[in-house]
């Protein structure tokens, strides 16, 4: 097999398989490092990729994963624990000689944030700088997938709910940002540059609505709630206290228009037209009915 020089993590998740599907397509060789070997059936099956099953928390494993390795791909689940491991895989990174590390990060990063997701994703950002190795910062905003999480209500209801009022926001496909991601990792002119990632509009949750009735052929409705229902809604989901926290304020940073930009990040870098929305509830449409 030829030697990989791209590592990958959080190859299992909503962005991870996206990329690792792209980085097949295009016979890019690279190592994936797994937590959990039952979710990659679908890694292992690929002729140019090596899957190592490790905890980023294992500092031993990580760095000898690193071994030989160019450009790093750094993406975590978003937990309490997520700061710590990337600061550490960072840390690790720079000293087995890694070159480049492609961060999936948020849009609005920021350390001042009252957001705490955009907090850590700064710091780590920070990090990164600081020990000198070539960046290239991914910040999308909110996902477009993240409205199946919603497809029970849509499909027995006709409704979603969120606190968010009649804020517009940019939301992108997750494949838009894994072909991103992969632009980064596999050609030239990515370093140290920082890619807000956008959908073509910037929607408000009832025009989602709207959009998701015209494609299905049934009235979807939005609803509205408040912050304090939606904290109650998540928590009784079963997410853990720190994310029940950082989602009200995602939600409430969303409130305030703050991710109402359009960034033409996907076009520049893919050279094509971000997914629309609609064209997100056309391909997902089975889910929702």
């Amino acid at each position: 097999m030829t030697q990989a020089t791209i590592l990958i993590t959080g190859a299992t998740g909503n962005v991870g398989t996206q990329l690792v599907k792209k980085l097949a397509a295009a016979q890019v060789p690279f190592k994936a490092i797994v937590r959990n070997g039952d979710n990659s059936t679908y890694l292992k099956s690929l002729p140019l990729v090596e899957v190592i099953q490790a905890n980023l928390a294992d500092a031993e494993a990580v760095s000898e994963a690193l071994q030989g390795i160019d450009k790093a791909f750094l993406l975590t689940n978003s937990s309490e624990q997520a700061e710590a491991l990337q600061l550490n895989f960072v840390t690790a990174a720079q000293a087995a000689g890694v070159r480049h590390i492609v961060k999936l990060s948020q849009f609005a990063a920021a350390e001042q944030s009252p957001v705490r997701f955009l907090r850590y994703h700064a710091r780590v950002e920070n990090k990164i700088k600081e020990l000198g190795m070539a960046y290239t910062f991914l910040r999308p905003n909110l996902y477009m997938q993240g409205l199946l999480a919603f497809a029970d209500y849509i499909k027995k209801d006709g409704q979603f709910y969120a606190a968010v009022g009649d804020a517009a926001i940019s939301a992108v496909d997750v494949r838009d940002i894994a072909a991103v991601a992969a632009c980064a990792l596999t050609t030239a002119g990515h370093e140290n540059k920082i890619y807000d990632i956008t959908g073509g509009e910037a929607l408000t949750h009832g025009q989602m609505a709207d959009i998701l009735s015209k494609v299905l052929g049934k009235p979807v409705k939005f609803i509205d709630v408040s912050p304090e229902q939606m904290e109650s809604a998540v928590r009784a989901a079963g997410f853990p206290e720190w994310q029940v926290g950082g989602l009200i304020e995602d939600y409430a940073h969303y409130a305030r228009n703050e991710a109402v930009i359009v960034s033409q990040a996907v076009p520049e870098v893919t050279g094509q037209a971000a997914i629309s929305f609609e064209q997100f509830v056309q391909d997902y449409k089975a889910m929702f009915i």
